[in-house]
């Protein structure tokens, strides 16, 4: 095994951690903006296969990050299933919902999802063969909560309210809506990895919004469900959790989840996930998203309090969250020539 990001989701400490960004193919990049634009519209950059490789290769042919990950987004999925999808320019997606038995009921299974969602998969088999020899393909999907939140308000909201107001007041629908997404989660990432995805991300944005028992049960324990199908159906396949806004909850979640990776928050303190949750195993993080704006000295600072934290462990370097589109890409060379050691704190 060659690939960094590999050898630290099998648990190496490396001397320079390898380092990849959430959204790293995003509107904070010119080329990014064009491809775009020449696309149409987002929908239709996600399904055209070439293009979508494109958006995905960019970034690493501009600052030689050690791992791609397939540009997509969380919602392809439940358009899948059968919810329209768009998205309303300035405001973000919108979907028709599933709050009903009934609705929740006509949901497209794991059989039958694959007809719409064959064009990420050969955007995975473009990429498969285009990425540089030492780069790594992360596929992903998004958390079944994180989703259910999407398919029950029809868009994003501040607090996941509908969401939790549908536990509140039929907790026996919302759960049957859970277990369709952890079933249709694991088809589409098994795609992904036949597709030529050498491990997988679940990405749950909304994660800490769920308390006491309901983190577990619908944060946690689908997850698990998703991490142990994977596994058994791709030996030897790395996965990356991120329960987004966890905070305490991070400790033991190697083992409660079964990844490889808990992918951190800037929420939490790199030294206190290095004494509570990187004993566990791989973590990914977690630089705040705001320093790929304002940059400076205090990026440096930050970005190498983070790799020196860290360093008695396995460790991906990251952001806490996406990188916004108003960051510079002037910064990011610059946060990875602080965790390369090519600038000094």
């Amino acid at each position: 095994m060659t690939k960094t990001l590999l050898r630290a989701l099998a648990g190496e400490t490396l001397p320079t951690p390898p380092i990849w960004m959430m959204r790293q193919a995003g509107r904070y990049l010119p080329e990014y903006r064009a491809t775009r634009a020449e696309a149409g519209d987002f929908l239709s950059l996600c399904y055209n296969p070439d293009l979508a490789a494109e958006v995905t290769l960019q970034p690493i042919r501009r600052y030689g990050f050690d791992a791609a990950i397939l540009f997509a987004d969380i919602l392809l999925l439940p358009q899948a299933m059968g919810l329209d999808l768009w998205f309303v320019t300035g405001e973000g997606p919108r979907l028709s919902t599933a709050t009903r038995p009934a609705e929740v009921s006509a949901l497209k299974g794991p059989d039958d999802i694959h007809d719409t969602l064959g064009p990420v998969y050969e955007t995975v088999a473009i990429l498969s063969r285009e990425l540089p020899r030492e780069t790594t393909l992360i596929g992903f999907a998004g958390a079944p909560w994180t989703v259910a939140t999407y398919m029950i308000a029809g868009r994003g909201t501040p607090d996941q309210a509908p969401a939790h107001q549908l536990i509140a007041e039929d907790r026996a629908t919302f759960e049957d809506l859970i277990d369709r997404l952890t079933e249709g989660t694991i088809a589409y990432l098994s795609r992904q990895v036949e597709a030529g995805a050498e491990c997988v991300k679940i990405f749950d944005s909304w994660a800490g919004s769920l308390t006491g028992d309901d983190f577990d049960r619908y944060a946690v324990e689908p997850a698990r469900r998703i991490t142990e199908a994977m596994k058994a159906r791709h030996p030897g396949l790395p996965v990356i959790a991120f329960p987004r806004g966890a905070g305490e909850r991070y400790e033991g979640l190697h083992a409660r989840i079964g990844a490889d990776c808990i992918a951190l928050d800037d929420g939490v303190s790199a030294h206190w996930a290095a004494a509570h949750v990187q004993p566990g195993g791989c973590v990914q993080g977690n630089l705040a998203s705001s320093h790929m704006v304002t940059g400076g000295e205090t990026l440096v600072h930050e970005t190498r309090a983070i790799v020196d934290a860290f360093s008695g462990g396995p460790h991906i370097f990251n952001l806490g969250h996406g990188i916004t589109p108003d960051a510079d890409p002037e910064n990011v060379q610059l946060m990875i020539d602080a965790v390369r050691g090519k600038v000094a704190a």
